[in-house]
């Protein structure tokens, strides 16, 4: 058998990522040769907001297309970066223990923030929650590797940058965060912490290989978050929030989702309880959109496509 080839992005912490991937392959498999294949994304192009350029699969479409294609094994991407839907031949085969899922701040704390404050983010998320907590708060875009986002909040060229946390740790600077975000006030995005590994449906043998770095609860925390992403139709072009946790040692899942307007004026959370990470997650979307009025938001006229799905 020839070397494990792994797909990936190009900037400093997806290459981190599949380091670690690749790390805990070999200690899982003594002898395991593993290849890295860089593939550049729409995604790295930082000139246009990601609204502009296509939203959330900007990050990962050319990489799954890596595997797809053959020219790699299995692809390391950032859970979060994922579309709701993957291409029909690849699986989602591994989610190694997540980070901290949770977003975090550099340059300010919360609670010190200005008046009128400067944030910086690209995500629609996190703009519509900080502006529903602190309507006096102002924005502007950024893009570019987490060097390049970190720093602009050390320099004061903005009050604060919004990052997540497990981004951060994986790339030894937690001690340049200034706060960190309690889940409760800013829902992370889904997959935001656990780095996902997908590969070929029918290749067995990469399959077996990659079953030994999966973390059967990460995985069905992602799965349930997915879930939510799934019944609303949502993308990182719409502000929409899925975070699962484990309740105890069972294997009971507490499922929060959010879905919001552009100017946050607008926040609806919703939470539901469940152990079929599939059901529970779907379960959280159709109370947003029905118990909670998202249905009501521009960009989610998605009731006819998700009561057609509930009754097959």
């Amino acid at each position: 058998m020839g070397p494990l080839r792994l797909a990936t992005r190009g900037s400093p912490l997806a290459l981190r990522q599949t380091d670690l991937v690749a790390q805990g392959l070999r200690a899982a498999h003594p002898g395991l040769e593993v290849e890295v294949l860089v593939v550049r994304t729409t995604g790295d192009d930082v000139s246009a907001p990601l609204d502009q350029i296509g939203g959330q699969g900007v990050f990962v479409t050319e990489v799954e297309a890596a595997v797809a294609d053959e020219r790699a094994d299995a692809a390391v991407h950032s859970a979060k970066d994922l579309t709701s839907i993957m291409l029909p031949d690849l699986v989602l085969a591994a989610v190694p223990p997540r980070a901290d899922p949770r977003d975090g701040l550099v340059g300010c704390t919360w609670a010190a923030l200005p008046p009128g404050g400067l944030i910086a983010t690209g995500s629609a998320r996190r703009r519509a929650q900080l502006a529903n907590a602190r309507p006096d708060l102002s924005f502007t875009e950024i893009r570019g590797n987490m060097e390049r986002r970190v720093s602009r909040g050390e320099d004061g060229s903005v009050s604060a940058v919004v990052v997540a946390v497990a981004a951060m740790e994986r790339l030894g600077w937690l001690q340049r965060l200034t706060d960190i975000l309690d889940p409760v006030d800013v829902l992370p995005q889904a997959g935001q912490g656990a780095i996902a590994v997908q590969c070929r449906a029918g290749d067995t043998s990469t399959r077996d290989l990659l079953a030994a770095i999966d973390d059967a609860a990460a995985h069905r925390a992602v799965r349930a978050e997915r879930s939510v992403l799934a019944g609303l139709g949502g993308s990182c072009t719409v502000p929409v929030g899925a975070w699962a946790e484990t309740e105890g040692d069972s294997s009971g899942l507490r499922v929060h989702g959010l879905l919001a307007s552009g100017d946050g004026r607008v926040v609806i959370r919703m939470t539901r309880c469940g152990d079929d990470p599939e059901r529970v997650g779907a379960e959280v979307a159709h109370a947003l959109l029905v118990d909670g009025g998202g249905s009501g938001i521009e960009g989610f006229d998605r009731l006819d496509k998700f009561d057609a799905a509930e009754r097959t």
